[in-house]
C-alpha cells in the first residue's frame, strides 16, 4: 500500500510534470532514482544515519551526476533529507496511477506462466481496450506456478483462467462427487 507521504510527493511531482508537459520524462527520472537508490552498494550507505545527512546527500548527488538531471537529483536529495528515500517505490507507483488517470488509461495486470510475446501483449491490450472503452496499460508478470493460462486483474475485476485454478476446481468437484 502506498503511504500518504509517497502520494503527496507523487502528486507534487506529477503536477510539476504536467506543467512542464514532461510526464513521460518524469516517469523515467523516478524509475532511475529508484534504480539508483536501490543499488546494493549504495542503499546501505544512504540508509545509515550515522553518516551525516550532508555527506549522504553529497554522495547521492555525486553518484547521480551524469545519470540524473538537476531536478531529479533535487527530488532524490529531498527524499533523503526527509528520511523518505525508502518511499521512492510508492512515489513511482502513485505517479503512474496519476498519469494513467490523466490519460484515461486503465491499468491491467496479466500473469502468465511464460512471458507474453509482443504480439500476444498487443492482442490482449486491444481486446481489453475494446471491453473497457479506453487505453489499456498492461503490467505483464510471469508466475510459472499457474502452469498455463492467464490471471488478469483490471481494477476490481479478476479473471482467473489459469490451469492451476482449473485443476483445483476439478479436484474439488471430484472430492465432493466421491463423498
Amino acid at each position: 500500500m502506498t503511504s500518504a507521504a509517497a502520494k503527496r510527493y507523487a502528486r507534487a511531482v506529477f503536477e510539476l510534470a504536467q506543467e512542464d508537459r514532461a510526464v513521460d520524462a518524469w516517469r523515467r527520472r523516478l524509475a532511475t532514482v529508484r534504480e539508483l537508490v536501490s543499488l546494493p552498494e549504495l542503499e546501505p550507505v544512504l540508509a545509515n544515519r550515522a553518516i551525516s545527512g550532508e555527506d549522504r546527500a553529497r554522495l547521492l548527488a555525486d553518484v547521480a551526476e551524469g545519470t540524473l538531471d538537476a531536478e531529479a537529483i533535487r527530488l532524490a536529495t529531498l527524499l533523503l533529507e526527509n528520511n523518505r528515500l525508502h518511499e521512492v517505490d510508492g512515489v513511482l507507483e502513485e505517479f503512474d496511477h496519476l498519469a494513467d488517470r490523466a490519460e484515461g488509461r486503465v491499468r491491467a495486470i496479466a500473469v502468465t506462466a511464460v512471458e507474453l510475446t509482443d504480439e500476444e501483449r498487443a492482442d490482449l491490450e486491444r481486446d481489453l481496450a475494446g471491453r473497457f472503452g479506453g487505453k489499456v496499460r498492461i503490467d505483464a508478470q510471469v508466475d510459472p506456478e499457474i502452469l498455463g493460462g492467464l490471471v488478469l486483474r483490471v481494477g476490481d475485476h479478476l479473471v482467473d483462467a489459469s490451469v492451476r485454478t482449473r485443476i483445483q476446481q476439478l479436484r474439488r468437484r471430484l472430492a465432493t462427487a466421491a463423498t
